[in-house]
């Protein structure tokens, strides 16, 4: 996990559009940064359809939503469609942007043991300092925990 108080790692991935869309791009807004492992998972689809349900609450707030994980952005396109989502779904196929974020992790599912992506939130602020991490977050209880938290 990344240190608190230290500055967020810039980024430019595609999102759900296809479209370039930089950390630097919200500057000004405070960031949930989200990481999960897959779309139209269990999990994550709770947690997608959590932020889905309060993100005019963030930016009530001032807060913008980002979800990152390594499918491709056509993946993404049919979840946002599916579920409705009307925040950003970045795409990090190399991974590089999760491996930056310390969020690629070996995982033991069941007595196996294989590398993925860690369920992650930052809270990042306007300057684009990281303020808040949560690591191995409930997917069902995150998107409210992290409102409370900004």
């Amino acid at each position: 996990m990344l240190e608190l108080g230290t500055k967020a790692p810039e980024f430019t991935l595609l999102n759900q559009d296809g479209e370039e869309v930089s950390l630097s791009d919200f500057k000004g807004k405070k960031i949930v940064l989200y990481f999960y492992s897959k779309d139209n998972t269990a999990g994550c689809t709770k947690q997608a359809c959590g932020f889905a349900e309060i993100y005019p609450d963030f930016l009530e707030k001032g807060a913008e939503v980002i979800g990152v994980s390594k499918d491709s952005v056509e993946s993404h396109k049919k979840f946002a469609d599916k579920y409705n989502l009307k925040f950003t779904l970045l795409s990090d196929m190399d991974k590089n942007v999760i491996q930056s974020y310390d969020v690629w992790k070996e995982k033991n599912m069941y007595g196996k043991k294989s590398m993925g992506v860690v369920r992650t939130t930052y809270l990042i602020d306007e300057e684009g300092m990281i303020t808040k991490a949560f690591t191995k977050v409930n997917a069902t209880k995150n998107p409210a925990d992290m409102l409370e938290n900004i």
